[in-house]
């Protein structure tokens, strides 16, 4: 062997562990997006539209042109304040489509649930708005969502709650608290669903959403229907995250168990209130903004097969507050199984 082979053969050791590197570098890890928003729905006079919500949608467009989302969460109150009346109805136009335009938002999926405000018009209306628009999926008041991470065998799951079915209406001037469900045997049949649901999940990562909040400091506080019939199923099935609605802030809430409460309530309207500070656990409170001069916000999460980030944007394009989860382990896939088996 000549000293020039030796030589090239010395070079190609060094350049190619460098490639190597550099490509690994370039290459990002595979992950699975959404940006997940609540109470974002409008006002029901002209222009059917808040300067929040307009804020709202430039900044969720200016994400997800540069940090990408599969889809978008809808977490309800879809529509202020008594919902659509039809499936004809302009709010669909004026407080939807022609808000939530620029570009980068047009191919991206909205897999959307009822909030109480929603429940004051059709529900069935905007179940049915999903054969007009491409974008908008609302197969039935609840259902699953099933993902997988791009390049990996890691699955998510994502079961879409409609907690106004389950628990009943609110009254915002009154006690606001849901009362009761107007009809039981429907809240008995979606209940009984997601128990066989999370029993059965396999996944990675399994999400549950809702509009209302289990745990919330502010307005609305927590939802005691919730805490009573939800809760025990959240903890016991090991699910990764709770995601919610309904109070007009951004919280994060997070268990002794390492449960996580993402709330994103801020789409339309900010309220400052804490008034409910002292009916959360102590300690359970992470992150909560809700100030009044703020055009509001959203949480942005990114799932990764390793971890799941939770990332607060400001309508102003700042962050606020980021926190992680970490994936489900195979001793809680086989906890489960055998909780399954033994049920």
């Amino acid at each position: 062997m000549d000293i020039w082979t030796v030589l090239l053969i010395l070079q190609a050791s060094l350049v190619l562990p460098r490639a190597a590197a550099a490509a690994a570098a370039t290459t990002p890890t595979p992950m699975l997006r959404f940006v997940a928003v609540g109470d974002w729905g409008g006002v029901p006079n002209a222009p059917f539209y808040t300067a929040r919500e307009m804020a709202n949608a430039k900044e969720i467009a200016r994400t997800v042109q540069i940090l990408g989302a599969d889809f978008i969460l809808s977490l309800g109150d879809n529509f202020y304040f008594s919902g659509v009346q039809d499936v004809n109805d302009k709010r669909f136009q004026e407080t939807f489509e022609d808000v939530f335009s620029a570009s980068p938002l047009r191919t991206v999926p909205w897999y959307v649930l009822a909030g109480n405000h929603d429940h004051l018009g059709n529900v069935s209306a905007q179940i049915a708005y999903s054969r007009v628009s491409k974008r908008w999926k609302f197969p039935s008041p609840y259902y699953r969502l099933r993902f997988k991470i791009p390049r990996s065998n890691v699955s998510v799951a994502i079961f879409m709650l409609d907690t106004v079915t389950l628990c009943g209406n609110s009254d915002d001037f009154a006690s606001q608290q849901p009362e009761r469900p107007r009809n039981l045997a429907m809240a008995r049949t979606q209940l009984a669903w997601l128990k066989k649901q999370l029993a059965a999940a396999k996944e990675d990562y399994v999400l549950v959403a809702g509009h209302y909040p289990v745990w919330s400091i502010a307005e609305h506080g927590p939802t005691h229907c919730l805490v009573k019939q939800l809760l025990p199923l959240l903890t016991a099935h090991k699910v990764t995250a709770y995601l919610c609605g309904h109070d007009h802030n951004l919280q994060y809430l997070q268990d002794e168990s390492g449960l996580g409460f993402v709330l994103s309530g801020a789409g339309n309207f900010m309220d400052p209130s804490k008034k409910h500070t002292r009916k959360v656990p102590s300690g359970y409170l992470r992150f909560h903004y809700g100030a009044e001069n703020s055009l509001g916000g959203f949480a942005y999460v990114e799932i990764s097969p390793k971890e799941m980030s939770v990332t607060y944007i400001e309508a102003s394009g700042k962050s606020l507050f980021k926190t992680r989860l970490p994936r489900r382990s195979r001793s809680e896939h086989q906890h489960r199984r055998g909780l399954h088996a033994g049920a």
